[in-house]
Protein backbone atom coordinates (compact mmCIF):
# COMPACT_ATOMS: atom_id res chain seq x y z
CA UNK A 1 0.00 0.00 0.00
CA UNK A 2 1.28 3.23 -0.94
CA UNK A 3 2.45 5.67 1.73
CA UNK A 4 1.75 9.45 1.85
CA UNK A 5 4.50 12.15 2.67
CA UNK A 6 3.38 15.81 3.68
CA UNK A 7 7.21 17.53 2.69
CA UNK A 8 7.31 21.16 4.44
CA UNK A 9 10.42 22.92 3.04
CA UNK A 10 11.48 26.48 1.95
CA UNK A 11 11.81 27.31 -1.89
CA UNK A 12 15.15 28.93 -1.21
CA UNK A 13 16.66 25.89 0.88
CA UNK A 14 20.04 24.49 -0.40
CA UNK A 15 19.65 21.59 1.43
CA UNK A 16 16.11 20.72 0.10
CA UNK A 17 17.77 21.78 -3.98
CA UNK A 18 19.96 18.72 -3.13
CA UNK A 19 17.80 16.30 -1.89
CA UNK A 20 15.88 16.56 -5.04
CA UNK A 21 17.27 13.45 -6.74
CA UNK A 22 17.67 11.08 -3.55
CA UNK A 23 14.43 12.11 -2.72
CA UNK A 24 12.44 11.73 -6.31
CA UNK A 25 14.44 8.09 -6.36
CA UNK A 26 12.36 7.38 -3.24
CA UNK A 27 9.13 8.26 -4.54
CA UNK A 28 9.33 6.57 -7.47
CA UNK A 29 10.44 2.98 -5.87
CA UNK A 30 8.08 3.14 -3.73
CA UNK A 31 5.40 4.80 -5.47
CA UNK A 32 4.82 7.39 -2.83
CA UNK A 33 2.31 10.40 -2.77
CA UNK A 34 3.95 13.42 -1.94
CA UNK A 35 1.87 16.69 -0.69
CA UNK A 36 4.45 19.42 -1.34
CA UNK A 37 3.94 22.00 1.45
CA UNK A 38 6.47 24.98 1.10
CA UNK A 39 6.22 26.87 4.36
CA UNK A 40 7.21 30.58 5.72
CA UNK A 41 11.40 30.91 5.97
CA UNK A 42 11.35 34.17 8.15
CA UNK A 43 8.01 32.73 10.47
CA UNK A 44 10.13 29.19 10.93
CA UNK A 45 13.41 30.69 12.11
CA UNK A 46 11.25 32.93 14.58
CA UNK A 47 9.13 30.48 15.35
CA UNK A 48 10.62 27.44 15.98
CA UNK A 49 14.08 28.49 17.58
CA UNK A 50 16.60 29.63 14.28
CA UNK A 51 18.39 32.07 12.95
CA UNK A 52 18.86 32.82 8.96
CA UNK A 53 22.37 32.32 8.02
CA UNK A 54 23.36 35.72 7.61
CA UNK A 55 22.68 36.30 11.41
CA UNK A 56 24.61 33.09 12.70
CA UNK A 57 27.88 33.19 14.20
CA UNK A 58 30.72 33.75 11.58
CA UNK A 59 31.71 29.93 12.48
CA UNK A 60 28.12 28.36 11.62
CA UNK A 61 28.38 30.15 8.31
CA UNK A 62 31.75 28.82 7.50
CA UNK A 63 30.60 25.25 8.55
CA UNK A 64 27.76 25.49 6.48
CA UNK A 65 29.49 26.50 3.73
CA UNK A 66 32.01 23.25 3.98
CA UNK A 67 29.19 21.00 4.54
CA UNK A 68 27.17 22.75 1.15
CA UNK A 69 31.01 22.03 -0.48
CA UNK A 70 30.92 18.80 0.86
CA UNK A 71 27.49 17.16 0.33
CA UNK A 72 27.64 19.18 -3.65
CA UNK A 73 30.41 16.86 -4.47
CA UNK A 74 29.52 13.47 -2.70
CA UNK A 75 25.94 13.77 -4.51
CA UNK A 76 27.66 14.68 -7.90
CA UNK A 77 25.10 17.77 -7.88
CA UNK A 78 26.30 21.02 -8.99
CA UNK A 79 25.66 23.88 -6.73
CA UNK A 80 26.50 27.42 -7.02
CA UNK A 81 27.50 28.58 -3.09
CA UNK A 82 26.45 32.01 -3.67
CA UNK A 83 23.87 32.54 -5.80
CA UNK A 84 23.21 35.77 -7.32
CA UNK A 85 19.57 35.51 -6.30
CA UNK A 86 19.81 34.48 -3.06
CA UNK A 87 17.88 35.40 -0.33
CA UNK A 88 14.95 35.96 -2.30
CA UNK A 89 11.35 36.46 -2.07
CA UNK A 90 9.74 33.11 -2.14
CA UNK A 91 6.18 33.50 -1.39
CA UNK A 92 4.84 33.75 -4.77
CA UNK A 93 6.48 30.88 -5.81
CA UNK A 94 5.16 29.13 -2.87
CA UNK A 95 1.47 30.13 -3.18
CA UNK A 96 1.96 28.85 -7.21
CA UNK A 97 3.07 25.29 -5.75
CA UNK A 98 -0.53 25.65 -3.66
CA UNK A 99 -2.55 26.94 -6.72
CA UNK A 100 -1.28 24.06 -8.57
CA UNK A 101 -2.65 21.69 -5.91
CA UNK A 102 0.72 20.25 -4.42
CA UNK A 103 -0.49 20.18 -1.06
CA UNK A 104 -2.69 17.44 -2.48
CA UNK A 105 0.33 15.44 -4.30
CA UNK A 106 -0.27 17.05 -8.03
CA UNK A 107 2.88 15.53 -9.69
CA UNK A 108 3.29 19.21 -12.15
CA UNK A 109 3.57 21.13 -9.32
CA UNK A 110 5.77 18.62 -7.65
CA UNK A 111 8.14 19.46 -10.55
CA UNK A 112 7.73 22.92 -10.26
CA UNK A 113 8.90 23.07 -6.95
CA UNK A 114 12.04 21.60 -7.73
CA UNK A 115 12.59 23.40 -10.80
CA UNK A 116 12.26 26.16 -8.95
CA UNK A 117 14.93 25.40 -6.09
CA UNK A 118 17.27 24.35 -9.11
CA UNK A 119 16.67 27.80 -10.93
CA UNK A 120 17.82 29.75 -7.46
CA UNK A 121 20.86 27.26 -7.23
CA UNK A 122 22.08 25.81 -10.52
CA UNK A 123 20.41 28.36 -12.68
CA UNK A 124 21.22 31.62 -11.48
CA UNK A 125 17.66 33.37 -11.30
CA UNK A 126 15.47 35.28 -9.51
CA UNK A 127 12.62 33.39 -8.21
CA UNK A 128 11.04 36.32 -6.69
CA UNK A 129 10.79 37.35 -10.23
CA UNK A 130 7.55 36.85 -12.11
CA UNK A 131 8.62 36.45 -15.86
CA UNK A 132 10.88 33.79 -14.07
CA UNK A 133 8.50 31.95 -12.38
CA UNK A 134 5.68 31.94 -15.57
CA UNK A 135 8.64 30.64 -17.53
CA UNK A 136 9.65 27.90 -14.81
CA UNK A 137 5.73 27.13 -14.72
CA UNK A 138 5.25 26.50 -18.40
CA UNK A 139 8.78 23.92 -18.73
CA UNK A 140 6.87 22.21 -15.89
CA UNK A 141 3.55 21.92 -18.43
CA UNK A 142 1.69 24.31 -16.49
CA UNK A 143 0.21 27.39 -17.89
CA UNK A 144 2.60 29.70 -16.46
CA UNK A 145 0.76 33.10 -16.64
CA UNK A 146 -2.54 31.46 -15.40
CA UNK A 147 -0.97 29.96 -12.74
CA UNK A 148 0.55 32.93 -11.41
CA UNK A 149 -2.47 35.18 -12.26
CA UNK A 150 -4.65 32.24 -9.51
CA UNK A 151 -1.25 32.55 -7.59
CA UNK A 152 -2.12 35.97 -6.45
CA UNK A 153 -5.48 35.31 -5.01
CA UNK A 154 -6.36 36.11 -1.26
CA UNK A 155 -7.23 32.20 -0.77
CA UNK A 156 -3.47 31.11 -1.70
CA UNK A 157 -2.11 33.31 0.85
CA UNK A 158 -4.09 31.68 3.47
CA UNK A 159 -3.00 28.42 2.56
CA UNK A 160 0.46 29.35 2.43
CA UNK A 161 0.13 30.86 6.57
CA UNK A 162 -2.09 27.49 7.11
CA UNK A 163 0.11 25.37 6.17
CA UNK A 164 3.18 27.01 7.82
CA UNK A 165 0.79 27.07 10.83
CA UNK A 166 0.33 22.95 10.45
CA UNK A 167 4.32 22.63 10.21
CA UNK A 168 4.77 24.29 13.18
CA UNK A 169 1.74 22.68 15.08
CA UNK A 170 3.89 19.50 13.53
CA UNK A 171 7.39 20.51 15.14
CA UNK A 172 8.97 21.18 11.81
CA UNK A 173 11.39 23.77 12.54
CA UNK A 174 13.69 23.56 8.89
CA UNK A 175 13.78 22.44 6.01
CA UNK A 176 13.59 20.19 3.87
CA UNK A 177 11.57 18.04 6.23
CA UNK A 178 9.63 14.84 5.43
CA UNK A 179 6.17 13.86 7.30
CA UNK A 180 5.28 9.90 7.25
CA UNK A 181 2.81 7.76 9.14
CA UNK A 182 3.74 11.25 11.97
CA UNK A 183 7.34 10.88 12.26
CA UNK A 184 9.36 14.02 11.57
CA UNK A 185 12.90 13.20 9.07
CA UNK A 186 14.68 16.29 8.87
CA UNK A 187 17.65 16.97 6.32
CA UNK A 188 18.68 16.32 2.81
CA UNK A 189 20.91 14.27 5.46
CA UNK A 190 18.29 12.00 6.66
CA UNK A 191 16.53 10.40 4.09
CA UNK A 192 18.45 7.11 4.24
CA UNK A 193 16.77 6.66 7.21
CA UNK A 194 13.62 7.58 5.67
CA UNK A 195 14.36 5.08 3.02
CA UNK A 196 14.80 2.88 5.71
CA UNK A 197 11.27 3.66 7.42
CA UNK A 198 9.84 2.82 4.38
CA UNK A 199 11.21 -0.33 3.60
CA UNK A 200 10.22 -1.53 6.67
Amino acid sequence: MSKTIDYYHFLISPWSYLAIKQFNQLREKHDLTVNYKPIDVMQTFDNMGGLPPAKRHPSRQRFRMDELKRWSAHLAVPLNLTPAHFPADQSLAAKMVYAADGATGNRQAADFSDAVLTACWAEEKNIADEATLIAIADGCGLSGQSLLDQAKQDEYAATFQAMTDEAHKNDVFGSPTYMVDGELYWGQDRIEFLARALDS
